[in-house]
């Protein structure tokens, strides 16, 4: 019996890492003689850099990065096990953890530190680099990113705008004479599991800049600086990106990667599980085990369980979802690949407690769970 545990991360409790390592060891104690693949994933967001490396076999590069309210940090990229793709992830200098609740404000907050780390790997000779969006403090358009890569934003007398989305209102020139000559040529696939335009009432500002700090207020004034922006960018470029679907994503990174790079923005699940192999260890695979801190509707629209359940649906393997929570329009799931849901909190427990346990309520779950499996098993049997 081959099970393949692949869990995405339950954010600000486990990494995927842990949750895959304790739904294994659920699994060994009812199946002891399984062969248990683990893959944790990611779908672009915090933790794509973890899995992706942990899976491959690859390494970590911690380096020096500007944060997102313009503070140093100490940030990881890492190389695949195939040691000639690079993976960065926003959420590393970016991040909107790295900004502590009563200082977030989307309009200062800039992209920068990413696009440094995406130079990093750069300078270390990279020419594939896997580039995961999700999860960031910023609404900047990815003009932080493209300064740091030599792009230079100016107001109408030729002066420098600061960093952050607010001053873009300001924006007069887009100078890309000094671009990095190395992003010729580069393979740069971008992991973006949403699918919003850069403005209006889809837009980065409106849909993501509240969970970001923004007021009403500020939404309208980011969304204004964001317009100004793709349309002088456009006449530098020749690329009208504003509409195109992820254009705003990461508070309209993914329009400044399709600006100012070779990037291809494609679905974050399957850049991830490309880079895993995911279809090949499914190959004779008896049982996919999947999970993620709350599934709900949204996790339908592209989060990592749902390209997990596909890629399993395709090779006729079951899979069971284990959660942290189950929200409205879990369901949804179910016609999807996914063949059972389940919450891993046997009964009532305060938040904070579930969150500080969870890899232990994750390993009994999956151990529940391959005992209905194994009862199934008897009944098929006969």
């Amino acid at each position: 019996m081959r099970v393949v545990v692949a869990p995405d991360s339950f954010k600000g409790s486990a990494s995927a890492t842990a949750v895959a390592e304790a739904m294994a060891r659920g699994v060994r104690a009812v199946f002891p003689e399984a062969e248990i693949r683990t893959v944790p994933i990611a779908d672009g967001g915090e933790g794509t850099v973890e899995a992706l490396v942990t899976a491959t076999g690859g390494r970590t590069i911690e380096a020096a990065a500007t944060g997102p309210l313009g503070e140093p940090v100490r940030a990881r990229w890492g190389v695949l096990g195939d040691g000639a793709t690079a993976v960065v992830e926003t959420a590393a200098a970016s991040g909107l953890p790295l900004v502590p609740p009563g200082r977030r404000d989307p309009r200062l907050a800039t992209s920068r530190g990413t696009g440094e780390l995406l130079r990093a790997a750069l300078e270390a000779g990279f020419r594939k680099v896997v580039l995961g969006i999700g999860g960031s403090a910023t609404n900047d358009g990815g003009a932080g990113l493209a300064r740091a890569l030599g792009i230079r934003f100016l107001d109408a007398a030729g002066e420098e705008l600061p960093e952050g989305g607010a001053a873009l209102v300001r924006l007069a020139r887009v100078d890309v004479s000094g671009a990095d000559p190395r992003l010729e040529g580069l393979e740069l696939l971008v992991a973006c599991d949403v699918d919003n335009p850069l403005t209006g009432p889809r837009g980065a500002s409106a849909v993501y800049g509240p969970q970001k700090g923004a007021t009403p207020a500020m939404v309208a004034e980011l969304d204004r600086a964001l317009a100004r922006f793709a349309e002088v960018a456009e006449r530098a470029t020749g690329r009208d990106v504003a509409r195109l679907p992820g254009a705003g994503a990461a508070g309209g990174l993914g329009a400044g990667l399709l600006l100012f790079t070779p990037a291809r923005l494609r679905p974050g699940v399957g850049v991830v599980l490309e880079a895993v192999g995911f279809e090949a260890l499914l190959r004779g695979a008896s049982l996919v085990l999947t999970g993620e801190g709350r599934t709900d509707a949204q996790t339908a629209m592209g989060k990592a369980p749902a390209g997990v359940a596909a890629a399993a649906r395709r090779h006729g393997v079951p899979v069971i979802c284990l959660s942290g929570g189950l929200g409205e329009g879990a369901d949804e799931m179910l016609a999807l690949g996914v063949d059972a849901l389940a919450g891993i909190v046997p009964g009532p427990m305060p938040l904070e407690e579930a969150m500080r346990h969870a890899p232990s309520l994750v390993e009994a779950a999956a151990a529940r769970a391959c005992r209905l499996v194994r009862v199934g098993m008897r009944v098929a049997g006969g």
